[in-house]
């Protein structure tokens, strides 16, 4: 099992297969991506051999990240691949949603078995003001199907203040629908500096508001992300918040990350990454990997440097899988 200096345990991999998105949201890529050519992302082959490393090294879930996964036209074969190693419990994959309705069923008769889906607001003008897409009844229906084919799944909202602060949209729609939506906190980037003195609000605020009005914590369990999540008796869903600007938020951290391009970070908001991708070629015993994987995560730190402004090599969220 993988464990640091500081007793946490790392049940959790979030593997990026790309760095493009489609869309141009606007606290993450507001002017579209302008990247590098999709040959130098990591190939199915590299990525299954990433995953099998961290499974033999106690992972029990992977979420296939980006960018935009769904741009990868061999999503599908990734997720059978990996699907099938063994110790993997969880397959996962974050979208946008982009024709969601036309790829869910594919996904799913890989082995997809949890989908996070993101929607910043459920009023189809805002969104399409965040995102650059009128997209939303689409996004929508596609969340249907995957309910319907027995995926877990889980809506991302980065919270910005006057944005998409007011919850009263959300709580009418959690109601009937048994979803868990996570509000994210706008987090501070070098592109984005600006924005986030402009939008960041605190999760504290929503949890407090939550507590106040019945709703209750839900117990974690070892390879869950880092959200907090409630429930109400009169509510369908649930709300989850991720506040890594909150005391104590990376004291429970249980994930680790590989970027598109094969570099390993021991932090969202750490260095520019450890080159793993020489160690995923097939001439190379996979217990080198291993080998490195476990001698660098004794440099992982106790804490982020968010709070000195410090967002090491995060440019913008879908460089690294968010």
């Amino acid at each position: 099992m993988l464990q640091d200096t500081f007793g946490r345990r790392f049940y959790y991999l979030r593997l990026s297969v790309t760095d493009v998105c489609n869309f141009s949201c606007s606290y993450c890529l507001p002017d579209g991506y302008q990247g590098r050519p999709d040959e130098a992302f990591l190939s199915p082959d590299e990525l299954v051999k990433a995953a099998r490393g961290f499974a033999a090294m106690g992972t029990q879930k992977i979420r296939l990240t980006g960018g935009e996964p769904s741009l990868r036209s061999d999503l599908p074969e990734i997720i059978e691949r990996i699907h099938t190693i063994e110790g993997i419990q969880t397959v996962a994959v974050t979208t946008n949603g982009y024709k969601l309705p036309q790829r869910i069923k594919r996904w799913a008769d890989a082995g997809l078995t949890q989908i996070n889906v993101s929607i910043d607001s459920l009023d189809p003008i805002e969104f399409k003001h965040i995102t650059g897409h009128d997209r939303l009844p689409e996004i929508l229906d596609g969340i249907t199907e995957a309910k319907a084919l027995g995926l877990t799944v889980k809506v991302n909202s980065v919270l910005m203040k006057d944005v998409n602060d007011d919850m009263t949209s959300v709580l009418h729609w959690l109601r009937t629908n048994p979803v868990t939506l996570r509000f994210i906190e706008v987090m501070e980037t070098s592109d984005q500096e600006v924005f986030f003195r402009q939008h960041h609000i605190s999760g504290g605020t929503i949890k407090s508001r939550l507590l106040a009005d019945g709703w209750q914590p839900v117990l974690r369990k070892v390879a869950d992300g880092p959200a907090q999540e409630f429930w109400h008796p009169a509510f369908a869903g649930r709300i989850g918040l991720i506040m890594p600007y909150s005391k104590d938020f990376c004291a429970t951290c249980n994930r680790l990350r590989i970027s598109s391009l094969g570099k390993l970070h021991l932090c969202l908001f750490a260095e520019q990454g450890i080159d793993l991708r020489p160690l995923l070629q097939p001439d190379v015993p996979l217990s080198a990997m291993i080998d490195a994987v476990t001698r660098h995560l004794g440099a992982k730190k106790a804490g982020h440097d968010l709070f000195s402004h410090a967002s090491g090599a995060m440019a913008n969220l879908s460089q690294i899988g968010g």
